[in-house]
């Protein structure tokens, strides 16, 4: 059961990054066999498990950075009033910005869920929900790094490119949250510093979310608590479907042109339909 209240959820962080410390202690001392095993039999079988235990071991080290950085932030927080900082706050940071978004999508590229660290970000997100197009979805579907700046935002993305500049952002990043067998998502990152793209660091953060948060032995793919699945907009689409008579993804694409028409976020429209304030059939 995950402890309650910030020095409780800070406590598990600091035991969560504990676990991915041993468990990189483990994955480097088998690569250190393995490496020995090699110097022994001149057989290159060796060296290639060597270099996987030495990347699940960077991949576990990076998971606990963020572990740590996210305990120090929760026993920092200010007053307990406020909302606790999000993880994916840490996440950002570690990206070398403020902004950064992380989308959970099915195999046709829709957008199950998302997290994010400020409400940019969380903007820009939906942006891509509500117009079915941006840098996550393709960084997803082509499982590759994907990267933007400038004008070159506007002439890939002709919906999304001049709407997530006007949010302020020059620059996006998205790279895929790869598996054995698939891609859970993208991790998409606005405006990082200089140098911070053409570097590993991505690769880093994106390995330890998929091994260790969302698919590993410290699973929480709700990003502890941070991960909207967006229940509410679901509900709309609902009560949509059944006031105007329509199938309900033609409902929920009434509500994603009601949203991005009126420059309202898509949630806000959601709750305004789901309390009676708002009827579009």
């Amino acid at each position: 059961m995950e402890p309650r209240g910030l020095s409780g959820k800070a406590a598990a962080a600091w035991l969560r990054a504990a676990g991915s410390r041993q468990r990189a202690d483990r994955c480097e001392a088998l690569a250190e066999q393995q490496e020995l095993f090699a110097q022994q039999t001149s057989q290159q079988l060796h060296l290639r498990l060597a270099a996987t235990h030495r990347r699940a071991a960077a991949s576990h080290r990076s998971s606990a950075r963020l572990q740590e950085a996210y305990a120090r932030r929760l026993e920092s927080s200010a007053a307990p009033t406020e909302p606790p900082p999000s993880f994916m706050s840490v996440v950002a940071d570690a990206c070398g910005t403020d902004s950064a978004a992380l989308a959970l999508l099915g195999s046709d590229q829709s957008q199950l869920a998302v997290a994010a660290s400020d409400g940019l970000s969380r903007a820009a997100q939906d942006l891509e929900y509500v117009l079915g197009e941006g840098p996550c979805r393709d960084a997803a579907a082509g499982r590759c790094r994907i990267t933007a700046a400038g004008p070159a935002i506007e002439r890939r993305w002709p919906g999304y490119g001049p709407a997530v500049t006007e949010l302020g952002f020059g620059e996006v990043v998205a790279v895929p949250l790869e598996t054995p067998d698939g891609c859970l998502g993208s991790l998409a990152v606005f405006d990082p510093r200089p140098g911070i793209a053409r570097s590993a660091v991505f690769t880093e953060v994106t390995d330890a979310l998929v091994r260790t948060v969302l698919l590993g032995p410290d699973a929480d793919p709700e990003l502890y608590g941070g991960t909207d699945h967006r229940d509410t907009v679901h509900q709309a689409a609902g009560m949509v479907s059944v006031q105007a008579r329509c199938p309900v993804d033609d409902a929920l694409a009434l509500i994603k042109a009601k949203a991005y028409a009126d420059g309202v976020p898509v949630n806000e429209l959601a709750q305004r339909i789901v309390h009676g304030q708002l009827r579009l059939a």
